[in-house]
């Protein structure tokens, strides 16, 4: 899909970065994996950058502490599918987008046909799935994960660095914990603070990655883990070599 309006281009702007490919942006299938307030920022930037083919996957639904880092979230949503309200508010953004939405777990999640992956999740065990998915077929995947003023992103490219090979004993220790709104269904522990600035940095970072790999620039993706502190307002960059002894990539 090719996204112009008559005698004026809504993506003028975007088109005079010399490498962002806005047409090809907007063909590209992109799966989100989560719909909380990581999700909500992530869809307001994939829908204004010109992606048009998104299916968003969660299984929560709305409370009324979501509300102060929601942007597509109202009051009176309360008790309604995360997935589905995010997706219908998004799509009155840009009309001419399909966005589609999954009420399920992602490990129940079995459409893998994406051009990328963008996680937005709030626990271990279904990062690793996810990444595990998108390394298997070969989909590009753009972590990203908060904690109050804290976060960070890392992008999966094929054939490099996956989440799982910086994992160590901690993590596979609290792989199964999860941090719901409701507590539902789930393995509930206390919510983690969050606020909507960092919110707000860790999906802008995590879209921009996006857009290069959409752009056919994957030359210029973040390659290791960047991390993100509020407070001192820095970002740290960690190495990251892919480990041959992780499951994702023994016998390549």
């Amino acid at each position: 899909m090719i996204l112009r309006t008559s005698g004026n281009d809504r993506f003028d702007r975007m088109r005079r970065i010399p490498w962002m490919d806005v047409d090809g942006i907007s063909g590209k299938r992109c799966l989100v994996v989560g719909a909380g307030a990581l999700g909500n920022e992530v869809l307001k930037c994939l829908i204004l950058a010109g992606f048009c083919d998104i299916t968003v996957v969660d299984s929560d639904y709305i409370e009324n502490s979501n509300l102060c880092r929601c942007v597509f979230f109202r009051e009176g949503d309360d008790g309604l599918e995360k997935s589905r309200v995010l997706a219908r508010r998004a799509n009155e953004v840009c009309p001419e987008a399909k966005i589609k939405a999954v009420h399920s777990m992602i490990q129940d999640f079995d459409d893998w046909e994406y051009d990328l992956v963008i996680g937005c999740l709030d626990n271990i065990s279904a990062r690793l799935h996810t990444n595990s998915h998108a390394v298997y077929y070969g989909i590009p995947y753009v972590d990203g994960a908060i904690d109050g003023m804290r976060g960070k992103i890392q992008t999966v490219l094929p054939g490099g660095p996956c989440l799982q090979c910086a994992m160590n004993g901690s993590h596979a220790r609290i792989a199964d914990l999860r941090y719901s709104c409701t507590g539902n269904s789930h393995i509930f522990v206390p919510p983690t603070a969050a606020e909507i600035t960092t919110t707000s940095i860790i999906a802008a970072m995590q879209v921009r990655e996006a857009e290069k790999i959409a752009s056919g620039r994957s030359d210029l993706c973040v390659r290791n883990i960047t991390f993100y502190d509020g407070v001192r307002g820095t970002t740290d960059t960690i190495t990251l070599d892919t480990d041959k002894e992780c499951p994702n990539h023994m016998g390549n």
